[in-house]
């Protein structure tokens, strides 16, 4: 009675701890601007299948692909057996399903077993990867502090959850062949997991009854504590892909990379100016004046709620950053650390509103503050990052929004701009030829 109570809080305060972290998260997102991505539906349930469940751009590179496909199967696959957990601790049960599945519960715990022993190779070759080898793509100068040490404890996590689920089927193992499991109906010697009958008497065999009683437990609480220990680190890690990846994916942006976008205000007023029947100062038809919207982006507010919702998506793998040509060529830029930036400034603003209100200011902004003006100019707009990003992110957008304010809100472009936007506004074109004079290597022949 007292462990199902103490189940059952555990339950209650895990669950609801996660959904309040959830709910500022979502309240950060719904900051951004408004944009449409609910068009075309069958489309942007292909792209999610296809990107988030089915992990196509992860094979671009087949080994990182194959430890991910590990983990993330067993993840997946190990949520059944969490159910069992659940009902088990609110019960006072013991496997409780076991009885009414008979051996198609050997089998389906089994093939959680054999996940789990391809998960523990994957997270000890992860580990390799980011601490011994050190790929470079994980020591780059934005992956220091908690970006670092964030990477290594979700595998550390993962590591101890798998020896806690191995410490309790093992321990099972054992009791099941003595006869002397706490669950009457299985003291039938009838068990037989396919990993854990080999661990289980390697360990613990010579172990007493009790002993073993008191392995099973932490093993059965250390599973159900990591899991809810998971569960609340991931608002607060880049793991939260986890969830994220699914929606992210459905509302990817479907049109052709490198599509410039528009802005509506600025395209109405061209319209406005080609229409030789528009009254330009003529009042809208509700006689109110809107307050005019910025010009491109200085903080994370001036963003699409999709951005943000990129901005928490973000997996920090790199992989963008990896294929960058600014950043391979030793230039500041880093899409990945743009990303970063944008979340990390939104977790911001998110907590100044909650504390002090959607008025207050707090003097800092996403450009200048975190990214700077070096960063936005070394790229090139080649599409790149957006390419290889495994859950359909768009580094570029954000990048683009950023300039886009320097230079119609501020005016501030490379002096190399400056002077094409000079030529284009008196010629008509980037050269510093007038319209007459752009043939004139005809006459040269």
């Amino acid at each position: 009675m007292i462990s199902a109570i103490l189940f059952g809080l555990l339950l209650v305060g895990g669950s609801g701890f996660f959904a309040w972290n959830m709910y500022k998260i979502r309240q950060n997102i719904l900051l951004g601007r408004e944009i449409e991505r609910k068009n075309n539906s069958k489309e942007r349930w292909k792209t999610m299948f296809l990107i988030a469940f089915g992990q196509k751009k992860m094979f671009d590179r087949p080994i990182a692909a194959l430890l991910h496909l590990c983990i993330y199967s067993a993840f997946i696959i190990t949520q059944i057996e969490l159910i069992e957990i659940v009902v088990d601790g609110l019960t006072g049960t013991h496997r409780i399903f076991r009885e009414s599945l008979g051996g198609f519960y050997t089998f389906l715990v089994s093939f959680i077993e054999i996940l789990s022993v391809l998960a523990f190779i994957a997270t000890i070759s992860f580990l390799s990867r980011r601490n011994l080898l050190k790929l470079p793509r994980f020591n780059m100068r934005e992956m220091v502090g908690w970006a670092k040490i964030d990477g290594n404890l979700i595998l550390v996590f993962e590591f101890i959850l798998i020896c806690f689920i191995f410490m309790m089927n093992g321990a099972d193992e054992v009791l099941y062949r003595n006869g002397m499991s706490h669950a009457t109906n299985l003291n039938d010697g009838s068990f037989g997991f396919t990993v854990s009958q080999f661990i289980g008497p390697a360990l613990f065999g010579g172990l007493s009854e009790g002993a073993l009683h008191v392995i099973e437990r932490i093993g059965w609480w250390g599973h159900i504590g990591m899991v809810f220990v998971f569960l609340n680190y991931l608002p607060y890690s880049k793991h939260l892909h986890i969830l994220l990846a699914f929606p992210n994916t459905y509302y990817s942006n479907l049109e052709p990379k490198g599509k410039f976008t528009n802005l509506d205000s600025v395209t109405k007023e061209v319209q406005l100016m080609m229409d030789p029947n528009a009254d330009p100062f003529a009042a809208s038809s509700d006689g109110e004046v809107a307050e005019p919207q910025r010009f491109g982006a200085k903080d994370v507010t001036d963003l699409s709620w999709k951005q943000l919702l990129d901005s928490y998506t973000c997996t920090e793998c790199g992989r963008c950053t990896s294929v960058c040509p600014a950043n391979q060529t030793g230039k500041l830029l880093s899409p990945r650390k743009i990303m970063m930036d944008t979340r990390d400034r939104l977790d911001i603003v998110g907590d100044n509103i909650r504390k002090h209100g959607k008025d207050y200011d707090d003097g800092k902004s996403l450009l200048y503050n975190h990214i700077t003006e070096e960063e936005l100019w070394a790229c090139t707009s080649c599409n790149a990052c957006v390419q290889v990003c495994p859950v359909n992110i768009d580094p570029l957008s954000i990048i683009t929004e950023m300039r886009r304010y320097l230079v119609m809100e501020e005016s501030k472009a490379p002096s190399e701009l400056a002077n094409m936007f000079t030529n284009i506004e008196n010629n008509g074109a980037p050269w510093q030829f007038s319209p007459t004079d752009r043939l004139n290597w005809e006459n040269e022949q």
